[in-house]
């Protein structure tokens, strides 16, 4: 019985073997978590930044990065970092983006399915934290918080709405989307 055993783990790590042997080799990309956030395929340069403000209470700071520093409508790849000021739950960033999609006058049925995905991926933040949307030039959002990945949202309708929260001439904040953009004053 001991030598019948002994046999089948020789042959197990024989295949187990022969299999490592014959597999092709794995390339970085291989090994990537499913969700990380691939390094950017350039580096991005600052086009502005940008504090909100609501009455006397600082909410972030955010700035926008794109690959030659200059905003132009639906520029791909594009990065928007923002830092929070102040501690934020998790619903109420995923409850303002509602609202500023109908503010905007924006009616899409997927806007509450986007919704969902973002209160799956959004923690709460607090006072000096980072989430930053990264937009591929295929129009995938991926979101990261403080350099952790969360997920992504792969629908490029998606990451145009959101990215338009900022960035849209409709924007219910046109001064901080100047300023985002490079073109205050």
């Amino acid at each position: 019985m001991k030598s019948l055993a002994s046999s089948i783990a020789a042959v197990i790590f024989s295949v187990a073997a022969l299999i490592v042997t014959l597999a092709p080799p794995l390339s970085a990309a291989d090994t990537v978590a499913p969700n990380a956030i691939p390094a950017q395929p350039q580096v991005l340069a600052k086009c502005g930044e940008a504090k909100l403000s609501v009455l006397f209470w600082d909410v972030y700071e955010s700035t926008l990065y794109t690959p030659d520093g200059i905003y132009e409508s639906g520029v791909r790849p594009l990065r928007l970092e923002i830092r929070y000021l102040r501690d934020i739950k998790g619903i109420d960033l995923v409850k303002q983006t509602g609202k500023e999609w109908r503010d905007q006058g924006l009616e899409d049925p997927r806007h509450t399915i986007w919704l969902g995905e973002l209160l799956s991926l959004w923690p709460d933040v607090s006072k000096g934290d980072v989430i930053t949307l990264d937009l591929d030039e295929s129009g995938i959002a991926r979101f990261s918080f403080n350099d952790d990945t969360l997920g992504s949202i792969t629908d490029p309708d998606f990451g145009r709405d959101f990215a338009g929260i900022w960035l849209s001439p409709n924007t219910t904040r046109p001064e901080l989307r100047a300023a985002l953009i490079g073109r205050e004053g």
